[in-house]
């Protein structure tokens, strides 16, 4: 299986906490926070990976250069900001397997990959998501969800329980035409949100710790879990 990993985050929120590195490099407990989603994949056949990173990626490089924890890396760096989707797809051009999973740098919910593996196979899913279920939360947009489809995804409101999206995913390239894309667009908003009518967008529930670093309490909260 091979992983994209998006690290191009620029972390405004975090600056005051966190200076001089992207959001992904954040330090937690003398390691980067990308260390702990290296050490999560390195449990599974994650042979190949990519970084999509943009912001002070030349610290990325530095830190991993092209191979960590028996993970060989490649690097899709932006010249200009492309969006969540135009980073994808850059990235994408990157790989060669047609189901390419692909995880949010910033936030750690270490699932079992190989049973989202099993489940986007059999299910025939052109995007498989990991969701996460959550009380008493506003920070995230919801996930709606029946017999394993998802059929809408919500704006960001007060729920006392719902599914969110967790950032990660599992795409394959066949079904979605990334080339009749332009070169900069929302993942969320030109993928996620005409597929889920279009095509097969499916969710699996994982009920594993989820750490989101975007903004402070949070972060300082990851030391304290990781």
């Amino acid at each position: 299986m091979e992983a994209i990993i998006l690290a191009g985050g620029l972390g405004t929120r975090l600056r005051d906490v966190v200076k001089e590195v992207p959001k992904p490099m954040a330090p937690v407990n003398g390691n980067p926070f990308l260390h702990y989603i290296f050490e999560w994949l390195s449990n599974y056949p994650v042979k190949n990976s990519v970084f999509s990173a943009g912001y002070k990626a030349d610290v990325i490089f530095n830190y991993f250069n092209n191979d960590y924890k028996g993970i060989s890396l490649k690097y899709a760096i932006e010249s200009t900001p492309l969006g969540t989707g135009g980073g994808i797809k850059y990235a994408l051009s990157k790989t060669i397997e047609d189901d390419v999973l692909i995880i949010n740098g910033d936030t750690y919910f270490p699932i079992n990959i190989n049973h989202f593996i099993d489940f986007h196979k059999n299910n025939k899913s052109d995007i498989s998501i990991a969701l996460k279920y959550m009380t008493d939360f506003d920070r995230y947009g919801s996930v709606k969800m029946l017999n394993n489809k998802i059929i809408a995804f919500n704006e960001k409101q007060y729920l006392k329980e719902g599914l969110i999206n967790g950032g990660i995913y599992i795409v394959n390239k066949k079904a979605i035409n990334f080339n009749n894309l332009p070169e900069i667009f929302s993942f969320e908003t030109e993928i996620l949100e005409k597929y889920v009518h279009q095509g097969t967008i499916n969710g699996m529930i994982f009920n594993d710790t989820f750490i989101d670093i975007g903004i402070p309490d949070d972060y300082k909260k990851a030391a304290t879990i990781l």
